[in-house]
């Protein structure tokens, strides 16, 4: 018996550090799970719903602040966003909602200040930037404020119309201080290089903005490609006439202005239309820009014509001042009569064309392996500022092909 009752007082033995260790691990599962199971909801869940879950959570809290910032409660916004930097000091999100706190309480100063720094954390911060980009433009730093529009229409396409016209009335408003700072810009190679200077060439005042563009770009590490300049070119040569193509042809000198006609032997690659062969071809007319067959050397234009077929087969633009002028060509024949079948025009180049000449595009002699040369003369009104020279097709009631090669065109002065 008293064996009995001195076993039921004997002390309970102590629990080991294994179990001590196994309970904390579950209770550590358990609020490690809670923590887990509730994230989605902290992130999705209504914002009242999220704090009640969650009530120190930063992420909960800067949800809140900014539910609170777009509901114009600008004290609640502020007072979340601080105690969300609290428990989270580098959430770029609760930050650019405690600047912009600031920046409605007129503080703007420090508002500057906060944003600057939520910006510099973070590139992807569309709306931190986009206050910047205003803020800066106030004060008339367009450095500054072009660099954060560069960061906000680097990562969205949707917001490149409000971006690209921003740079657009700055350079057409304030072109001295703020065309610099585009075209810096634009020597880096952004992604959204070709979509502004596309945009340009839509209207006459953006025509501008693009041709001082190309000027200021043309000194740096990064000038208009050929490709850039040509569709600068034609824009210009549609809604601006001949003449404000030749103003910025002469301020880039591509190509120089002394060469009355350009890449005259089919060797020069490196020129933006129209100042460059544009070749055309269709059924029953063929042209390509190839190294001669019998001497590989030279490349010319080779050319080939089913003597039917009507077309242009090559043209390029030209300015010739009013007068006399003489072309020469030199010429190889194949087979068939070019100085029947094909024809050197020119054309003037303002609206509906006006005045016309051509000449043969041969000698009229026999298919040969050598070189000829043939030459043809053209008058230019004065009322003619810039031309098109063209090689056509002049064709026959049947068909009488035709292989000729084309090389060294040239105009000059008659006599």
């Amino acid at each position: 018996m008293r064996e009995r009752a001195d076993r039921s007082i004997a002390p309970r033995p102590r629990p080991g550090v294994g179990e001590i260790a196994f309970y904390g691990l579950t209770i550590g599962a358990v609020v490690l799970g809670w923590q887990i199971a509730i994230q989605p909801l902290i992130q999705r869940a209504p914002v009242e719903i999220a704090v009640r879950l969650a009530p120190g959570s930063p992420l909960a809290l800067r949800r809140a602040a900014e539910s609170e910032l777009a509901a114009g409660r600008t004290d609640n916004a502020a007072s979340l966003s601080r105690e969300a930097l609290v428990r989270s000091p580098f959430d770029v999100r609760a930050l650019r909602v405690l600047g912009l706190t600031e920046a409605r309480l007129r503080r703007e100063d420090a508002a500057d200040e906060i944003l600057t720094l939520a910006g510099n954390w973070s590139l992807r911060d569309d709306p931190a930037h986009a206050w910047l980009v205003e803020r800066r433009l106030r004060r008339g730093d367009y450095a500054s404020a072009f660099a954060h529009a560069d960061t906000l229409v680097r990562r969205r396409e949707d917001i490149q119309p409000q971006v690209f016209r921003l740079f657009t009335v700055a350079g057409t408003e304030d072109p001295g201080r703020s065309l610099p700072v585009v075209a810096r810009l634009l020597a880096a190679s952004p992604p959204w290089r070709q979509a502004y200077l596309a945009s340009l060439n839509q209207t006459p005042g953006g025509l501008q903005v693009a041709a001082n563009l190309a000027i200021l770009l043309e000194a740096g590490r990064a000038p208009l490609s050929n490709q850039e300049l040509q569709s600068l070119y034609f824009a210009l040569l549609t809604k601006g006439g001949p003449e404000a193509i030749q103003t910025i042809r002469g301020r880039l000198s591509r190509p120089p202005l002394d060469a009355r006609v350009t890449n005259s032997g089919f060797d020069e690659a490196d020129h933006p239309g129209p100042f460059q062969w544009r070749l055309f071809e269709k059924a029953g007319i063929a042209a390509e820009i190839t190294a001669d067959d019998l001497a590989p050397s030279n490349v010319a234009l080779r050319v080939v014509y089913d003597g039917y077929a009507t077309g242009t087969i090559a043209e390029q633009l030209v300015y010739l001042a009013p007068g006399s002028y003489r072309l020469t060509a030199a010429v190889r024949t194949e087979s068939g009569n070019p100085a029947d079948r094909l024809a050197w025009t020119l054309t003037c180049a303002t609206a509906g064309g006006g005045e016309r000449a051509s000449t043969p595009a041969g000698t009229g002699g026999a298919p040969t392996d050598a070189w000829v040369t043939m030459s043809g003369r053209f008058e230019v009104p004065a009322n003619c500022p810039a031309q098109w020279l063209r090689l056509e097709t002049r064709a026959a009631d049947r068909r009488d092909p035709t292989l000729v090669w084309f090389d060294r065109v040239r105009l000059a002065r008659a006599g």
